[in-house]
């Protein structure tokens, strides 16, 4: 075995440890501290009081002191494997009293003092130095311990006596380099354990006689093997593996890092297959040499697994029908070959017991166990990273007729409708076809009675809505794929499961809830949403109730557009439904112009609005004309010395006083009464009057704040265009008018009797000649 390997091994051991630790010693008010691979050369002495687990393994501590955990008086697991301590002295845990798990593996310790220790559950001093097992009578009080990690380059059978009243777990013994020089077969005979791990020198030829078959074990590991020289036929181990016949007990053995020829790996498994052993794993195991045809005898045996995973053989001619052969006529329940260039696998030549068969990551071909009849009760079959057409796999299914569990997944399987009809056994429950390069068109290839299937990390873009024969589907998995939508239940009326997370899902349906009312799991996180209106019906109908169906809400359910709300969770994102419904948004609109019309429509009213806009535009009209007219033309045009504005109720006064006095002057007088033109309108008789007029008169009264026309009049004279800067008008006042009786909208007619000088015609009659 290289040293690769064999650090390989050794990390592998730390690993699984480690895991061991966080399930069973780990605690929820635990304080960790990881301070591994950080360059460390002494315990740091920052450390919390509270601090509960301790991990500074990987660094180069050379010594360890009481000082340096003194104060971890909570300490209960301490990990400091892979350092450089060559010598300890168990009494510098004397104040850990609640310490339970220590792991000193991976040292360079030489020795060790023992004192009253605690009472530990999981001791590690495997992979050391010592040439003796470092165990101490001390060790004995150890009444709880569960693991214990030991190394040694010389056995001794007295050096196991202190714990052999102890009922240990797991006991891993690594056995040095120099192993094997003086050597007590009996040795380990006394140890008392269920499981028991032993790990031999690597490099180094199995010449051992150690005798493994201890009356405690129930499972027993063995690590390092190596036999490979012809002239023993690889005795040595196959004389310690015949001694496991006297333990009835025995019933797991796993051996670990093999080389071997074709013959000896042939004779361990016959010789293994007539023991009490009914587990059997052999894993990375490198075979040699050339494979002699003989018959392989299926009887007396208790095996009901095997399992031999990542085998490398270095021969390049070899009877491959005849290993087939051995593997597929086993009588055994369960059978997994992994991780071996394995290109076919034959039928069993008789009805096999076959239940689980596993071949995971080979070189099979599609036509494996084709039209193979013999495989009626295999319940699970296993075949990843293999196959390539998904039509013949499910021609290879038909003739099992008990098959329930397929799993084809990691492979690079593709399906084609072209393919013909997919015939598949129609006892099988369960399909895993994840990891493969499948598209929507593998729903026309699917088992008619299946339960669960799993299409993740495929190329599927849409599921279609008019498949049939998925009525019995309970759970789909349908993750990592280029899905636009949710799918309907109406092809899938028993679903109750459903993943459908890492899509390209953007708008959720929230008629998916009430088209599959079965679903009580729905994991369809981590999509491109897309918050709009349309995804507010999908949210509220998970704030409604269906949030405990919903996987992982909120924490993955978050926007992916638009920008400004890209990152934010979905109970985040709130739009108003005005915003969101047309309809609403149009009766709103509308009814607010509405409002908006008829609160213009009485102001306007009620502040004379529509006055102002006639005289605008008379006046804009007026305006025009005015800039096309010469100053001469003008002149031509005035016909009257004063235009007279007067309200009808005061023409009596006018006829009777002003105009008599005016005219027998020689004035030229234009009144509405005599010179409007009929036809015309008021507005416009105005306008022609006031241009033919030098002046013009107004006779102010109560009766003319009445006046419309009174008011066009003073409106026009005021702004009188052909005129424009002179003083044209003359304000005659014949009866006070209270400010407050002038209507808001003669704002004109208030600014010139505060701005202008007026007459005001006297009460007296002695001064009306004066006037």
């Amino acid at each position: 075995m290289t040293k690769t390997n064999s650090t390989t091994f050794h990390f592998a051991i730390i690993f699984m440890l480690l895991l061991e630790i966080k399930i069973q010693f780990s605690d929820a008010s635990d304080i960790f501290v990881d301070r591994s691979k950080s360059g460390l050369i002494h315990v740091p002495k920052d450390l919390s009081l509270n601090t509960t687990i301790l991990n500074i393994s990987q660094n180069y501590i050379s010594e360890l002191s009481a000082s340096d955990i003194l104060s971890l008086s909570k300490l209960r697991i301490l990990i400091i494997s892979h350092n450089r301590i060559q010598y300890l002295d168990i009494s510098v845990f004397k104040f850990n009293q609640e310490l339970e798990y220590l792991d000193l593996s991976h040292n360079m310790l030489e020795k060790i003092s023992c004192h009253p220790t605690v009472n530990l559950k999981h001791l590690d001093l495997s992979f050391n130095a010592f040439d003796f097992l470092p165990i101490c009578k001390e060790f004995g009080n150890m009444s709880q311990l569960q693991f214990l990690g030991l190394s040694a380059t010389q056995l001794q059978k007295s050096s196991v006596l202190p714990i052999v009243h102890l009922h240990i777990g797991k006991v891993l013994l690594v056995l040095g380099d120099s192993y094997g020089e003086k050597e007590d077969p009996e040795s380990l005979q006394d140890l008392n354990s269920e499981n028991l791990h032993i790990v031999f020198p690597t490099r180094k030829e199995f010449h051992f006689i150690l005798d493994v078959s201890i009356s405690t074990a129930v499972s027993l590991e063995l690590s390092n093997i190596k036999c490979v020289q012809h002239n023993n036929g690889c005795s040595y181990f196959l004389n310690v593996l015949s001694k496991l016949q006297k333990n009835s007990r025995l019933s797991n053995l796993t051996l670990n890092n093999i080389v071997t020829t074709w013959y000896s790996f042939i004779t361990i498994l016959q010789l293994v297959w007539h023991t009490s052993i009914e587990y059997f794993s052999i894993s990375n195991m490198k075979l040699q040499g050339h494979l002699d045809l003989r018959d392989f005898d299926y009887s007396d045996t208790s095996m009901k697994t095997l399992s031999i995973h990542q085998v490398v053989s270095d021969a390049f001619h070899l009877p491959q029908s005849y290993i087939y052969k051995i593997f597929s006529n086993m009588n055994i329940q369960n059978f997994t070959v992994t991780g071996i260039p394995m290109i076919h696998m034959v039928c069993p030549s008789q009805m096999s017991p076959f239940l689980h068969l596993d071949f995971s990551n080979n070189l099979l071909i599609d036509m494996v166990f084709n039209n193979c009849g013999n495989l009626a009760i295999l319940e699970t079959l296993s075949l990843e990273m293999n196959l390539k057409k998904l039509a013949d796999i499910a021609h290879m299914t038909k003739e099992m007729k008990s098959l329930q569990q397929l799993d084809i997944s990691q492979n690079s399987i593709s399906y084609d409708e072209n393919e013909g009809y997919c015939f598949w056994t129609i006892s099988l429950l369960s399909l895993n076809m994840s990891s493969n390069i499948l598209t929507n068109s593998l729903f026309r290839c699917l088992p008619p009675r299946i339960k669960v299937l799993d299409l993740h990390s495929n190329r599927i873009r849409s599921i279609p809505t008019d498949v049939t024969s998925l009525e019995t589907l309970q759970e789909l998995n349908v993750a990592f794929n280029y899905l636009a939508h949710l799918p309907g239940c109406g092809s899938f009326s028993s679903l109750s499961v459903l993943t459908i997370d890492y899509n390209a899902i953007s708008n959720p349906s929230a008629h998916f809830f009430q088209s599959c009312h079965k679903i009580t799991s729905l994991k369809a996180g981590n999509n491109p949403f897309q918050c709009t209106c349309e995804l507010r019906e999908f949210i509220q109908s998970i704030g409604q109730g269906s949030s405990e169906v919903v996987e992982g809400w909120p924490d993955s359910y978050k926007c992916d557009s638009p920008e400004s709300y890209k990152g934010t969770l979905l109970t985040d994102f709130h739009m108003s439904p005005l915003s969101c419904n047309t309809a609403l948004l149009i009766v709103t609109i509308g009814v607010t112009g509405l409002v908006f019309a008829v609160t213009v429509t009485v102001l306007c009213i009620y502040f004379d609005l529509p006055w102002y806009l006639r005289m605008v535009c008379q006046w804009t009209r007026t305006w025009r004309r005015a800039r096309n007219t010469t100053l001469d033309e003008l002149q031509r045009t005035l016909q009257f010395h004063a235009f007279v504005s007067y309200s009808g109720h005061d023409s009596a006064w006018v006829k009777s006083e002003l105009i008599p006095n005016l005219e027998k002057e020689d004035i030229q007088i234009c009144l509405h009464e005599r010179n409007f033109v009929p036809g015309k309108s008021i507005v416009e008789n105005i306008i022609n009057c006031i241009e033919k007029s030098y002046k013009s008169i107004f006779v102010l009264s109560p009766n003319f704040d009445q006046s419309e026309r009174c008011h066009y009049e003073l409106y026009f004279t005021h702004h009188n265009l052909f005129h424009g800067g002179s003083n044209n008008l003359i304000l005659i006042l014949l009866e006070p008018i209270p400010k407050y009786s002038i209507p808001s909208s003669y704002h004109k007619l208030k600014a010139l009797m505060a701005q202008r000088t007026y007459l005001e015609w006297p009460k007296e009659k002695s001064k009306h000649g004066f006037f």
